[in-house]
């Protein structure tokens, strides 16, 4: 299987890339964002400035710094309105985009965080199903990529993603 569910601190991963579910000024925040920034160091920050900021649903690169990884793809995911602001499409965007922009870096190894999940509040089973059939779907047309991981960190979420994952892949 090309796609992989994995419980652990995206940061401490020896990928080709990691995801960052960033912010649209690409200069840190809290969450996975915070996490990826501390753990790479203030050259990221540094760097992300030059970048100019990034719109939601769109994707942009990075070193990794200090990470294990060798580049961050930075994603601004939407937040949850009721569905009422194309924030499906818009988080369907940031896979695809960050996905391409992966194939495009001869990335073979990537690793994504539950996008908008958090303090965006998109729900989490819609965020699951959006990534998955995202994914699946570009692996199918696109072969440069070998390995897509999907992080969560926590036991709860791991088991709630898994549900969705199986139920998917039946």
């Amino acid at each position: 299987m090309k796609i992989e569910l994995i419980n652990t601190d995206i940061t401490i991963l020896a990928v080709d890339a990691i995801v960052n579910a960033a912010n649209s000024s690409l200069t840190g925040g809290g969450g996975v964002d915070g996490a990826i920034h501390r753990a790479a160091g203030p050259q990221l920050r540094e760097y992300c400035i030059t970048l100019k900021g990034c719109k939601t649903g769109h994707a942009k690169i990075s070193p990794g710094f200090k990470l294990k990884a060798k580049y961050i793809i930075h994603t601004v995911g939407p937040v949850w309105n009721n569905g009422t602001e194309n924030e499906e499409e818009l988080l369907r965007m940031c896979y695809e985009n960050s996905l391409q922009l992966a194939s495009e870096n001869n990335i073979r190894t990537i690793a994504f965080p539950c996008i908008s999940t958090g303090a965006y509040r998109f729900p989490f089973d819609k965020a699951a199903v959006i990534a998955l059939s995202t994914i699946d779907e570009f692996l199918k047309m696109n072969n440069s990529i070998e390995k897509v991981f999907l992080v969560v960190f926590g036991q709860k979420e791991f088991d709630q993603y898994e549900r969705i994952y199986k139920a998917y892949f039946k």
